[in-house]
């Protein structure tokens, strides 16, 4: 599974926020979620979770950093 990214400018409830968050598609939302709900006080519904799982982009392959072994 390729990483994904949020960019909360992207997000139309939120003026002003900045965030860019990045990594595995169920760290992402589950990050992006906390956030949405404790900084900008967004209800935790099955909607909000939709409408941040749609706002998922793939990451850029030249953006990807090798894993470390």
């Amino acid at each position: 599974m390729g990483r994904k990214f949020v960019d909360f400018r992207e997000f139309p409830e939120l003026v002003d926020c900045t965030l860019f968050i990045s990594g595995e598609e169920d760290e992402v939302l589950r990050v992006v979620t906390e956030h949405a709900v404790s900084a900008h006080g967004l209800a935790l519904t099955p909607e909000l979770r939709e409408k941040i799982r749609a706002m998922l982009r793939e990451e850029l392959p030249h953006l990807q950093t090798r894993q470390i072994a």
